[in-house]
């Protein structure tokens, strides 16, 4: 693998499109360093990383942890168990405080305009955050609580997580599987959709199954997004997105932030052996190859599951730039990928409203 010389002799500032460490028990080390975490505020500065969106999750009660029993080799987990809009508005209220607190501290910027994506390009002062809620149970169907939350900072939602909600289905884990497992948007989901497009809040389609996200698509509401998915055609898991997704996704001028967790990225979705960081490089490889390079990002998901050993943490992110560079991408392209094209999107969505 080559080193960080190899691309430009410096830290090349990052995007990266997905955490969970808001939701993890240790949060409270994220401005000081979290030693079994996999990103915090020093980690994101020695791995270049100028912004990240740091998702809000709330977890499910009960949720069945050993798949399901099958006799044909497939490796299905049951979806988690739904959760209610009450207890998902009061969790994801507590973990969005945490990032503000954050911010009041001096430890990020939360970005509420696309200038403040540019300013923190730079590598002076502090990162920038965006705000996500993954799995919108913190929304109420009725959607009144839409614009508090757009207010409050809230710049990027998926609809659903892997769960069913009053918005839509979400995919269920299964290996092998395309992700068409059920029905799609609600028509509260439909309505969410139009409404985060009408105040400027980007719409995150990872997670969506395959009939929500051609919902989304025909609403033509801003470029199609899945922030940390891998490519179908490398690894069958029912959360990676199709060649046909891909073609959508970039025909729309959106982006995939390719994931970094190793079920996603091998061919056989398993989490131990042998998971080296060329395999997140070979899935962006994949999808400029089918698409363009104009259409990949990193969409790590720090914090909400395993790593190839080698990168480890966010720290060593420019270990995945030098990746990207032994498969083929120019200086050029690889800071497109770093950050351009996370930029161009969401600018696409937040100029919107």
């Amino acid at each position: 693998m080559r080193s960080v010389d190899s691309v430009g002799g410096h830290l090349v500032p990052v995007f990266d499109g997905h955490n969970d460490a808001l939701t993890r028990e240790d949060h409270d080390g994220i401005a000081g360093g979290r030693p079994d975490g996999q990103l915090d505020i020093p980690k994101m500065r020695a791995g270049g990383i100028r912004g990240a969106i740091f998702a809000v999750f709330t977890a499910s009660v009960g949720e069945r942890e050993d798949p399901l029993p099958r006799d044909d080799g497939v490796l299905e987990f049951e979806l988690a168990p739904e959760v209610a809009h009450p207890a998902a508005a009061a969790s994801a209220a507590i973990a969005a405080g945490r990032l503000f607190a954050l911010e009041r501290d001096g430890h990020v910027r939360v970005a509420r305009a696309i200038g403040d994506i540019d300013a923190a390009r730079t590598g002076e002062g502090a990162p920038v955050a965006v705000l996500h809620v993954e799995g919108a149970e913190a929304i109420d169907p009725g959607l009144e609580s839409l614009d508090l939350w757009y207010a409050a900072g809230l710049r990027s939602l998926g609809p659903v997580w892997s769960r069913s909600n009053a918005f839509g289905h979400g995919v269920p884990f299964i290996f092998p599987s395309s992700p068409a497992t059920g029905p799609g948007l609600t028509e509260a989901g439909i309505a969410l959709v139009r409404r985060c497009a009408e105040l400027g809040i980007l719409v995150d389609l990872s997670h969506l199954n395959e009939a929500g996200f051609w919902d989304v698509a025909r609403l033509e509401a801003g470029p199609l997004v899945a922030s940390h998915s891998g490519a179908h055609a490398l690894c069958q898991a029912s959360r990676n997105v199709t060649d046909r997704q891909l073609d959508e996704i970039g025909a729309t001028g959106g982006l995939v932030g390719i994931v970094f967790a190793i079920p996603f990225l091998r061919e056989d979705f398993k989490e131990e052996g042998d998971a080296p960081i060329a395999l997140i490089a070979s899935h962006a490889r994949y999808v400029a190859d089918r698409i363009g390079v104009e259409h990949v990002a990193l969409g790590s998901d720090f914090d909400g599951a395993p790593v190839p050993p080698a990168l480890g943490d966010a720290s060593r992110m420019q270990l995945v730039l030098g990746a990207l560079a032994d498969v083929g991408f120019t200086a050029a392209e690889i800071e497109a990928v770093a950050w351009h094209n996370w930029r161009r999107v969401l600018a696409a969505w937040w100029t919107a409203a």
